[in-house]
């Protein structure tokens, strides 16, 4: 039975809530973006946003890594009261962030050509795209900054910084979209630019909160603060290697989804692409948790305290049940009323009904896949994690293999075996051999 006033309780809502608060404006900003471009004169704009905002979101999300380790290795620092190393958690973060943005900016006009030989998009749309592409890559180095300073704030256990820097960014990338592209009639170039500045805006206060935070925790001054530039990211490698295998399968299996689905005609794409929205939305919300179970999984493992450790499984056990089964009813009562909301195409809606069984069970499934992965950032076990991602695509490959006779219900139930495989593989470690496996 959950118990809200107990003082482990209000540790995890104090960093879950603030983080679902902020990850459900996400999806707004995708609607501001729809609805501006939207009217416009000619459908190729919307669809040239579409295409470049997502090989956008492709390339940060797989280097979403840099959050993750940073998160982990920060939580570890911070339940040690080490220093010195919640210093270098945050520095050496900095550092292979602006060597990746640089590797990014270096590389994207050779990016670009591979996408466009790739798409089956249409010229218009492709040119669009390209003009996204080329404007919004510009915001590489604040991106990617950006998710090291998130990751550091939730380390520390503060959630409220990273909260209102998202929630920053995304109130000013919504007036510039609108000032950009109504107001000064830049187009697809006015979303691009609008993006750009909102994620240099962020960057700019977040190193403001870094400071203030760098001086509550009494890191010392920064001018006399020494980082080697080429030792000492061993292990921040061998983590943001594993954590990037294990993102880069994950968003396979999505891709192959959306591919393969494309296959069995327009509704079903289209009904497939309203039923994983869903989805997306229930993992914004558990990711508020899976956040929570990183921060104090870290600490925990840092300070070297199992019965804290404990304690917090048994929570987030029961918010993962709490969480499945109250999604898994939202859908199965409000499942038909949700779809019109995103569809008024009745053949759309039909073939989304169709398959809604797949998504009323999914959140029970699913869930202890998010919060395990929580779990195992906050112990920087990337090889746990990459090599239990490795099997659950093997499984999902292999489920669709031997179902591929029921079109896109074999889609649907091999998406099913992944997040199971993922979250027994995950799971099993910890049964076997209790906490301990999370202090190697």
């Amino acid at each position: 039975m959950l118990n809200f006033f107990q003082p482990k309780q209000q540790q995890v809502l104090l960093i879950a809530l603030p983080m679902i608060a902020s990850n459900l404006t996400i999806p707004l900003l995708s609607l501001v973006d729809t609805a501006v471009v939207g009217h416009l004169d000619h459908a190729w704009y919307l669809g040239g946003v579409a295409l470049g905002s997502s090989v956008i979101s492709l390339l940060f999300m797989l280097l979403g890594f840099l959050r993750m380790s940073t998160t982990g290795l920060t939580a570890q620092a911070f339940g040690a009261t080490d220093k010195p190393a919640i210093r270098s958690s945050l520095l050496q973060g900095a550092v292979v962030a602006l060597a990746l943005a640089l590797l990014l900016l270096l590389l994207h006009s050779v990016v670009w050509p591979l996408v466009q030989w790739f798409s089956a998009a249409g010229s218009d749309v492709l040119q669009q795209a390209g003009i996204y592409f080329h404007v919004r890559i510009w915001s590489a180095p604040a991106a990617l900054l950006n998710m090291v300073l998130l990751g550091w704030f939730l380390g520390l256990h503060n959630a409220h910084y990273p909260m209102w820097l998202l929630l920053l960014g995304q109130s000013i990338n919504i007036v510039l979209d609108v000032v950009f592209v109504l107001g000064l009639g830049w187009n697809v170039a006015g979303v691009a630019a609008a993006s750009v500045i909102a994620d240099y805006s962020t960057l700019l206060v977040g190193l403001v909160l870094a400071r203030k935070v760098w001086q509550q925790q009494q890191l010392g001054a920064l001018s006399q603060v020494t980082l080697p530039l080429f030792s000492g990211y061993g292990r921040l490698f061998a983590l943001n290697r594993d954590i990037f295998i294990r993102s880069l399968c994950l968003q396979l299996v999505f891709v192959f989804i959306a591919f393969r689905g494309a296959a069995f005609g327009d509704n079903i794409v289209a009904a497939n692409a309203v039923l994983i929205t869903f989805l997306m939305l229930v993992s914004y919300a558990l990711d508020g948790f899976a956040y929570a179970a990183e921060a104090m999984t870290g600490k925990a493992v840092g300070a070297k305290d199992q019965s804290e450790l404990q304690l917090l499984f048994t929570l987030l056990a029961q918010w993962g049940l709490l969480l499945g089964i109250g999604f898994s009813l939202l859908f199965w009562l409000g499942g038909p009323a949700l779809i019109s909301v995103l569809t008024s195409i009745t053949a759309v809606q039909t073939t989304a009904e169709y398959y809604l069984p797949w998504l009323i069970a999914l959140p029970l499934i699913a869930v202890w896949s998010y919060l395990l992965d929580g779990i195992y950032i906050g112990a920087t076990q990337g090889r746990a994690m990459r090599n239990s991602m490795l099997l659950s695509l093997g499984g999902f490959a292999l489920c669709y293999a031997f179902t591929h006779s029921l079109a896109n219900h074999a889609l649907w139930l091999a998406l099913c075996v992944f997040m199971l495989l993922r979250g027994l593989t995950l799971a099993w470690p910890l049964y076997r051999r209790k906490v301990r496996v999370l202090f190697t």
